[in-house]
């Protein structure tokens, strides 16, 4: 197959290079490109069907981002040795890119989609995470797909009061704000990041600098379509269109639905059996005979309930449930509802409800990270789970998706950022949110959930965190538009922003935004922002009714960590032989010892679930790392005994020798009968080799000395 290879470039504001080439790799996909940065290689392909199945009314897209470990030099761990189901990172990466890129497919477009971007050669210099949605977008741009982009994305960083746009991983490392933005040309699309503690000021700008970044990364796409001449999209007709029916419909049933939804129910499902009800009393009423298209009524129907509801928050302010735009629904926490768990809360905002937990665990519990990029370990581990039964629905339990993925990692970079050192911490913190009613914001309650649940715990967090999720409805005709604070599910669906904040009362730490809708002003942003606070403090004002500051301790039953630094050298006797001296420790005592070497210290972890049990075994590490120390007396068992003297362990893991002329100041022959093996006796350290560091230990010197006899005298 001949093609011509093309490559366009672009910079980044610091002067480093983005180079996209199609035509070399993967040339039977609609579209393929490699994007390159630094070391750092994208391999993205797009490719569709060119029809769509019968009765798909939504796009059927799949994004799939993983990455090759061959990229970075390694293989991958476990039994088979090969990349298997993506992992969580690379499930986030994905939906990145997804939540970027569908807006932009036309709302009639629902044939199979499959974008895939692989990493085939990784650089920590060029992170590709913030590169993946510029590869799948220029992809996309290169094929026959009705794609309305392009878009692109990039990180932007502050550091040192500098804001940098794609950082290296130690750049991040040190930033007080980290975001991803993805956005076209004329409007940012998607955000989603974590600070700490920022301002609302703060935010905005790092979104203006993101975006004039990607305006020049979104011009390279346009010059690279043209070059391959693909600025033509495929013909396509997916849906059964009928615009005099709809027209008809809208003036049949539309002020039936104004009416429903003016009512101003607070029950989801009373609201929703009203609204099914104008529907089906249309469908009844047609004659057996008729030809109607059932599924266009119902596709025309749900096009209807939208513009209605929508009209009446336009027309009069008013949001389905009868809450003002700026209300928060009513709430109600309790924490300690668990009694076996380390900590617990529930949190309920109007129909929305979580029951959170913390588990404290050992270095032992910490979760292995095995990636191409990253590896290590992880100390702070939060799941959200959303079973069917919180929406009232069946649905079958296997395991977290994506969208349980995403908004559990939304809630860990919400709360992490609040929670004492992990470095030097010894413990391992688990939260899980399970979602037991939800209408709306769900991540949001998991944030407010798990901040209750870890002050109940004991863990010492800096401030409470409270999260709100906020909503936007805009006409671009009139130039109305309404911004909604704690949004519903259903507001959430027929909305035009989805927009998550999360933060103390000093400022954000997390956000995640998904907007629907063209010409997003930043001055409608802030006022988003501003909204969002109030909301914001409002929640946290509530929570702290409930408890404002972390409990002053651990429950009783929660595992006690002490943590003990010795000296490099004496890590291998604390474990002993095979580990024999750290085992025999935990069998006897009951605690769970962990040891590990950092920088040029043993660090020992010990962990007790109560005080007798710590303190026992405190005292014996502390025993086997003292030092000995010349003039003291210890208390010894005999270990051995040899021709010229004993082997005595006067403290745990050191051997002294008692020689047989220091045992009793009367002069002994030999070892016979003396001393017995296991027999205790008491011993002053006398010497110790500087060269060997051999002991050497003396009974006699503290058993009294016999009187010296007279000499006879001479005759």
């Amino acid at each position: 197959m001949n093609s011509t290879i093309i490559t366009k470039s672009c910079a980044l504001p610091d002067g480093r290079q983005i180079t996209i080439e199609t035509g070399k790799l993967a040339r039977q996909a609609d579209g393929s490109v490699v994007l390159r940065m630094g070391n750092t290689m994208l391999l993205a392909t797009a490719v569709a069907s060119q029809t769509a199945k019968e009765g798909v009314d939504f796009l059927p897209m799949s994004v799939d981002y993983q990455e090759r470990f061959a990229s970075t030099g390694k293989i991958p761990g476990g039994f088979l040795k090969r990349e298997g189901k993506l992992s969580d990172y690379e499930v986030l990466i994905s939906r990145l890119v997804d939540r970027a890129i569908r807006p932009l497919f036309p709302d009639d477009y629902h044939a199979e989609t499959q974008i895939s971007i692989q990493l085939i050669s990784g650089d920590l210099n060029a992170l590709p995470d913030s590169l993946a949605a510029f590869a799948a977008s220029a992809a996309l741009s290169v094929s026959d797909i009705p794609f309305q982009g392009p878009i692109s994305e990039v990180r932007v960083a502050r550091i040192d009061g500098q804001y940098l746009i794609n950082p290296t991983q130690e750049q991040k490392e040190r930033a007080d704000l980290d975001f991803i933005v993805a956005a076209s040309i004329e409007n940012i699309l998607m955000v989603e990041g974590e600070c700490k503690e920022i301002n609302e000021e703060d935010m905005l700008e790092a979104l203006k600098l993101a975006h004039a970044a990607i305006k020049v990364q979104c011009q390279l796409q346009i010059e690279l379509a043209e070059a391959t001449g693909k600025t033509q999209k495929r013909v396509y007709e997916h849906e059964v269109k009928d615009e005099a029916f709809k027209a008809e419909l809208h003036s049949l049933l539309y002020d039936k639905v104004y009416d429903v939804a003016r009512q101003q129910l607070k029950n989801k499902h009373t609201r929703s059996e009203l609204f099914g009800k104008i529907v089906e009393d249309y469908l009844s009423s047609l004659p057996e005979d008729s030809t109607v298209n059932k599924d266009l009524v119902k596709k025309y129907y749900k096009d209807i309930q939208k513009k209605a509801c929508r009209d009446l928050v336009l027309n009069e302010k008013v949001r389905l449930d009868g809450r003002k735009t700026n209300e928060i629904r009513q709430i109600t926490s309790e924490i300690d509802y668990l009694p076996s768990a380390h900590g617990s809360s529930v949190f309920t905002r109007g129909e929305t409800q979580s029951l959170s937990t913390v588990t404290l665990g050992t270095k032992l519990d910490e979760q292995m990270i095995d990636g191409a990029m990253f590896d290590g370990t992880n100390k702070f581990i939060l799941h959200y789970n959303f079973p069917g039964f919180s929406t009232g629905e069946v649905k079958p339990n296997r395991g977290p998706g994506r969208r349980e993925i995403g908004h559990g990692n939304l809630a860990m970079r919400a709360l992490k950022q609040v929670l004492p050192n992990l470095t030097e911490s010894p413990y391992t913190i688990r939260l899980v949110s399970d979602i037991l009613e939800s209408n709306g914001s769900s991540s949001m309650a998991t944030v407010c959930a798990g901040s209750l649940a870890l002050m109940d715990a004991g863990i010492q967090i800096k401030a409470p965190v409270s999260g709100i999720a906020m909503g936007m409805i805009s006409d671009s005709a009139s130039k109305k538009y309404a911004i909604l604070s704690d949004i519903l599910g259903d507001e959430d669906h027929l909305g035009d922003m989805d927009f998550k904040v999360t933060g103390t009362e000093f400022g954000i730490t997390a956000c995640q935004m998904d907007l629907k809708v063209d010409g997003l002003t930043y001055e409608v942003l802030k006022e988003a922002l501003d909204q969002a606070k109030q909301g914001r403090l409002h929640i946290l004002n509530e929570m702290k009714k409930t408890i404002a500051t972390s409990n002053p301790d651990l429950k009783p039953h929660a595992p006690r960590a002490v943590t003990i630094t010795i000296e490099k050298e004496l890590i291998g006797a604390v474990i002993g032989p095979g580990g024999k001296v750290v085992q025999e420790i935990q069998k006897t005592t009951g605690a769970t010892v962990v040891i590990e070497e950092v920088g040029n210290k043993g660090i020992v972890n010990i962990f007790a679930t109560n005080q007798e049990v710590m303190d026992a075994a405190v005292r014996r590490i502390k025993a086997i790392v003292a030092v000995p120390e010349v003039g003291e007396v210890y208390e010894g068992k005999v270990k051995s005994i040899m021709p010229f003297g004993a082997f005595v362990e006067f403290m745990p893991g050191k051997d002294g020798l008692l020689h047989i002329s220091e045992i009793k100041w009367e002069r002994l022959e030999t070892m016979d009968g003396v001393m017995e093996v296991g027999e205790e006796v008491k011993v002053k350290l006398v010497e110790v080799d500087k060269k060997t560091g051999k002991y050497r230990l003396s009974r006699k010197v503290l058993l009294p000395r016999p009187p010296k006899k007279e000499e006879t005298p001479a005759a």
